[in-house]
């Protein structure tokens, strides 16, 4: 592969006879030929250059709609301007991060529509931000504004070593880092991508990954581009409302290549509960991306075996390894290789240790997947407390090089002298082993917690917890725990308290509602302990109280809050005909909870894909009447069946 830029691809791609393919409901698809991408593309840069953009400028990419994303982002592209992409989400941590984003950026531009732009706007009155989002108004493009494309802007060329787009940290919000990339990264990690997976023109992707992801950004939509790859794309929400389509597209389009993380292929079996699939064939799929979170072996074996009526092959589960830092990809098994785990002992895994195993029925067993060995490009070494390379088998941290590789955060020297050594590696913040050549990742040095794909800092959900009552800094810690047998991180609190549980109810309730209101997260537990453990120099242990909630230490006052829940709920019959519809909507979508009327949703674990589940069931019976934002108004199904009963008497 020949070409220097981003830009060099999309010119060469202008007469390719592919197109992407937008799927935005079961009969609603629209293709877009590789050529009119590009003029659209250019079409667009006309409006931004018009509007004083210029060659080095950032642009914040607001959007929900797959085609004016990846339109905007390739027209900034071809004038030399810097995308930004950011998520849109629905709670108010995604408008905060965008506006603290925006003041480090300086004076960016904002390509959004009218919606989400109104929405910054009246949030940022209510944060002190008023006139952080003024400068932004004053440079923000609609999309709706555009109209005409035919007027093309001015193309920008652009060398390897220019920065071409910058991915700030998923999840974060109080202070998130900004992986500047160049096109020179992007495209040695194409190279060593494409070697890895076998990537050729004859494939077919489809991927519902955000376009805000660097799974979904790169990995199921630069590199197929650039690869000439037929490209169908899946909104995110679409595959969280109704997961059934997802396989439904694979076997029309006849896909060759899927994607998703762990918690993605556990919200299909559980919506699938068993059911069978009608007219589904997935023969034709040869790869099937894991990654970007802990990939659990239990669960792809779940899934490949639910799977394999409809022709899945089990070796198309590949497991791998990457991070923004690395631009996407690190490490990939071999092609059409089955997948492989080991039973490491979950005891015998610190830094510095040799990695000890254990039987795969022994409670000290920690089932991990091999992730593979490098691609092309690509080095990866682990190494000791004092820097040096580490033997095979010992545990160590994670570090890597090669051209895909950031040189650095966004105007953070302080992380970069953190996290680059002065001979050019990369410190990932991952602990991992290498036996007998493959990568086996063991857990973070950094402190990192992962939740549906994307990775928060602890402190960053703390600080939400602690506008609970009673909370304040040092007395709040949140962490992911991992039990024998769980599929993923479970996220926790441990909240200092030393009165009685009937007590720590209200708290535990508080920290629950603000964290998924905040947030948009299921909380799993909200933990009293007696002491919260801290190094000599202050530093809170995570660690040790991940393992002693691992080990069962807090069972026995879990429990206890899990039965005073219990003796607390109000029961109260359904009314009339809507209220008793909202209500079973709730129930469903909150399986394996108990659910009341008047009970707070958000008390209760209402995550964001929760709260997305039971707004596409109401829309499907109410259609139009409510909005996906209305639940944070009305946080009961009481509530909200009384609102409803106004929206839909008024018409």
């Amino acid at each position: 592969m020949s070409h220097d830029t981003l830009i060099d691809i999309l010119e060469s791609n202008r007469d390719a006879e592919r197109a992407i393919h937008y799927l935005e409901g079961e009969h609603d698809r629209r293709k877009v030929s590789y050529g009119a991408l590009y003029e659209n593309a250019l079409g667009i840069l006309g409006h931004l250059q018009a509007a004083g953009a210029v060659a080095g400028d950032k642009m914040i990419i607001f959007l929900n709609n797959n085609q004016h994303f990846i339109e905007g982002f390739w027209g900034a592209l071809a004038g030399g301007v810097i995308p930004v992409p950011l998520a849109v989400g629905i709670s108010d941590e995604h408008r905060h991060k965008l506006l603290r984003i925006a003041r480090k950026l300086g004076n960016p531009l904002v390509y959004t529509d009218r919606r989400n732009l109104e929405r910054i706007g009246a949030f940022a009155a209510t944060v002190g931000e008023s006139e952080t989002f003024s400068k932004l108004e004053q440079r923000a493009v609609l999309v709706e504004n555009l109209g005409d494309l035919s007027q093309r802007g001015q193309p920008v060329r652009r060398r390897a070593e220019d920065t071409a787009f910058i991915q700030f940290s998923s999840g974060s919000t109080s202070s998130p880092k900004g992986v500047v990339l160049t096109h020179g990264n992007v495209i040695a990690n194409l190279r060593g991508a494409t070697a890895g997976a076998h990537f050729n023109s004859y494939d077919v992707s489809l991927s519902w990954m955000p376009l805000t992801h660097d799974m979904g950004l790169i990995g199921k939509h630069i590199f197929m581009f650039a690869n000439r790859i037929e490209n169908h794309l899946m909104p995110t929400e679409l595959f969280i409302r109704r997961p059934l389509l997802w396989p439904k597209f694979a076997s029309d389009i006849g896909a060759t290549i899927l994607s998703s993380p762990n918690f993605g292929y556990r919200h299909f079996l559980k919506v699938l509960d068993g059911r069978p699939l009608e007219g589904v064939d997935l023969s034709a799929v040869r790869v099937m991306f894991n990654g970007a979170e802990p990939i659990s072996v239990a669960l792809c074996d779940e899934f490949m075996t639910q799977m394999a009526p409809y022709g899945l092959k089990r070796h198309a589960m590949f497991p791998v390894y990457g991070l923004a830092e690395a631009t996407l990809a690190v490490t990939f098994p071999v092609p059409g290789s089955a997948y492989q785990h080991r039973n490491f002992n979950r005891h015998q895994l610190n830094p510095g240790a040799m990695a000890g195993f254990a039987a795969a029925d022994s409670t000290d067993a920690l089932p991990l997947m091999s992730v593979g060995r490098p691609i092309p490009g690509t080095e990866v070494r682990i190494t000791t407390a004092d820097d040096s390379a580490a033997t095979e088998g010992s545990v160590g941290r994670i570090l890597i090089r090669g051209g895909n590789v950031t040189a650095g955060y966004y105007e953070d020297p302080e992380a970069n002298a953190r996290a680059i050594t002065p001979d050019g590696w990369l410190d990932t913040g991952d602990l991992g082993v290498v036996v007998e050549g493959d990568l086996y990742v063991t857990g973070r040095a950094k402190e990192i917690i992962f939740v549906n794909g994307q990775n928060y800092f602890p402190h960053d959900l703390e600080g939400i917890a602690q506008q609970a009552q009673g909370l304040e800094l040092g007395k709040v810690v949140a962490a992911g725990c991992r039990p024998a047998g769980a599929e993923g991180d479970e996220l926790t609190f441990f909240v200092l308290h030393r009165g009685s549980i009937e007590e720590f109810l209200p708290v535990a309730q508080e920290v629950t509602r603000l964290v998924n209101e905040h947030a948009g997260l299921e909380v799993a537990h909200v933990v009293p302990v007696k002491r919260i453990p801290k190094t000599t120099s202050g530093k809170i242990q995570r660690v040790a109280l991940e393992q002693a909630f691992v080990e069962g230490e807090f069972a026995a006052d879990l429990a206890a809050l899990d039965q005073l829940r219990n003796t607390q709920h109000v029961h109260r019959d359904a009314g009339d005909g809507i209220e008793a519809r909202v209500l079973a909507i709730c129930v469903e979508a909150l399986a394996g909870k108990s659910v009341e009327l008047d009970d707070n949703l958000f008390e209760i674990g209402a995550s964001s894909l929760t709260l997305i589940q039971i707004h596409e069931e109401i829309d499907r019976q109410f259609p139009g009447a409510i909005d996906l934002t209305e639940l944070f108004d009305y946080p009961t199904a009481a509530q909200l069946a009384a609102h409803l009963a106004t929206k839909v008497a008024a018409g």
